[in-house]
């Protein structure tokens, strides 16, 4: 008999993947396990053992920071594994792209971890939960996937977590990176890498600064949440400004009012590509956010600054740091 050479170990948290049609409600719901989620599953890997873990079944929604500490630490304690060779992880696809950043910015580790889950659950067709499991566990256990980090693994396509947005509410093609596009394929059984990624830097910490909130620019916006947030007591706020970083000049005063309360303001772009830059100096252009003490996101999204954020304010209250935390070269 074959012995087994690698053993990954999948862990369900839920999402779509384990849901099905519920009669009664005339919706979806949580339903499967993981084991009878593996059940649907042909083993088509001989030399490849699989462990189940059954974190929870929670709709990605109902996803929080405490979950998402408690799920670090069960993947850490599969990693720690000598037995190991990689760790899978299905997930709702809603807030798929922010748990996988949050675990590529606080594992330092370089076994794969590999996020997935699916658009369709078992109740429909095309049910495209088991091809995403599949073609993760062949990521999982290929030699090259070693040292790069947190990897999202969906339809085939292999992205970074640092780069992945999810773009589609219906597609089964609903993730994309949308600057350089995935890192590589699964083509049937071969996993293949058309690129580099350049690491994250790890921000390692237990603690986590949950007061961050995330606002969007628009036009003829003031500054009455930006004050909202401060007097709440958030610790940081991001800002998706506009194009290369900017905001409406009637939110200057707010963000003026939340750096004067040690309230930390990151600003990004609500733009799809590209990186914000102070470029611009009018009333609210990016110019003046950073000579009032603003910081800006580079090319992260406001949902990964938002959780950068969150990391850095729970490791330090440092300005300074928490700046170099957010620049390319941190």
């Amino acid at each position: 008999m074959k012995s087994l050479s690698k053993k990954v170990a999948i862990v369900f948290t839920g999402g779509t993947i384990a849901m099905a049609m519920n009669k009664d409600k005339n919706s979806f719901v949580p339903a499967l396990t993981g084991y009878e989620i593996m059940k649907l599953f042909n083993n088509h890997f001989d030399d490849v053992e699989i462990e189940i873990v059954d974190f929870g079944n929670y709709p990605s929604p109902h996803i929080t920071i405490d979950l998402l500490k408690k799920l670090k630490s069960v993947i850490l304690s599969l990693l720690n594994r000598s037995d190991i060779c990689g760790v899978v992880v299905t997930h709702g696809t809603d807030t798929l792209e922010e748990s996988a950043y949050f675990l590529d910015l606080t594992l330092d580790f370089s076994k794969p971890v590999i996020l997935t889950g699916s658009m369709r659950n078992v109740s429909e067709d095309e049910y495209d939960g088991i091809n995403n499991i599949k073609a993760s566990i062949r990521v999982a256990i290929n030699e090259k996937s070693i040292g790069k980090g947190v990897l999202v693994v969906f339809n085939n396509k292999i992205f970074a977590a640092s780069e992945v947005v999810k773009i589609s509410t219906s597609s089964l093609d609903a993730f994309c990176s949308p600057m350089l596009g995935p890192i590589g394929f699964v083509d049937t059984d071969k996993v293949i890498f058309y690129r580099n990624i350049i690491p994250q830097k790890k921000i390692l910490t237990d603690a986590v600064e949950e007061k961050v909130s995330l606002l969007k620019t628009v036009i003829g916006m003031d500054d009455k949440l930006i004050k909202f947030c401060v007097d709440s007591g958030d610790k940081g706020i991001v800002i998706e400004g506009t194009g290369r970083g900017n905001v409406t000049p009637t939110m200057v005063e707010g963000i003026k009012y939340a750096l004067a309360n040690n309230v930390i303001v990151v600003i990004v772009s609500r733009c799809l590509t590209g990186r914000v830059l102070d470029t611009y100096g009018y009333k609210g252009g990016g110019k003046e956010l950073v000579s009032i003490g603003a910081i800006l996101g580079e090319n992260l999204n406001g949902l990964k600054a938002r959780i950068k954020l969150m990391l850095s304010l729970g490791y330090s209250n440092n300005y300074e740091e928490i700046k170099r935390m957010f620049q390319s070269a941190y």
